[in-house]
């Protein structure tokens, strides 16, 4: 199970081995070689209207940095991070969060609660160590979608 390290909101902040950046109160950390990765950057660019995400690459000094802050091993493909308000969250729940915070129809993802967090976790899992073989891998940070490319945190 991909559990993070029990920290303060906004803890990072006080890392030194985490390099200065502003992103805001909402971000995540994703893989930039990721193609599903990089239709959920897409998805989050055309869904969030106030415009308050904000993406780091994994790849970056910055999302390795934070990724090992809050104990997440960067290279595990199952490593990703949503950030909200200093809080760090990852595997299914991050999903569930990021739906909440863009409202609509996506509030629908929090049916996913109903499920144990167990078995939660082992669905994340399995497309997570999968994503390369399903979906292929891109370069999030050349992609075309300006929306995507504007939220870039490099």
């Amino acid at each position: 199970m991909n559990m993070l390290s029990p920290r303060d909101p906004f803890s990072y902040l006080q890392d030194p081995s985490v390099p200065p950046f502003s992103a805001g109160d909402v971000f995540t950390v994703m893989d930039a070689r990721c193609s599903l990765c990089a239709k959920g950057a897409s998805w989050i660019a055309r869904n969030d209207t106030k415009q308050d995400f904000r993406i780091v690459p994994l790849q970056s000094d910055l999302g390795n940095a934070l990724m090992r802050h809050y104990g997440l091993d960067p290279a595990d493909p199952t490593s990703w991070l949503y950030l909200e308000e200093g809080r760090a969250y990852s595997s299914l729940d991050a999903y569930i969060r990021v739906g909440r915070r863009l409202g609509g129809i996506w509030r629908g993802l929090g049916v996913l609660r109903i499920l144990p967090t167990v078995l939660q976790d082992v669905m994340y899992r399995a497309v997570a160590r999968n994503r390369y073989r399903l979906f292929g891998t891109t370069d999030m940070c050349s992609m075309p979608d300006a929306e995507v490319q504007k939220r870039l945190v490099l």
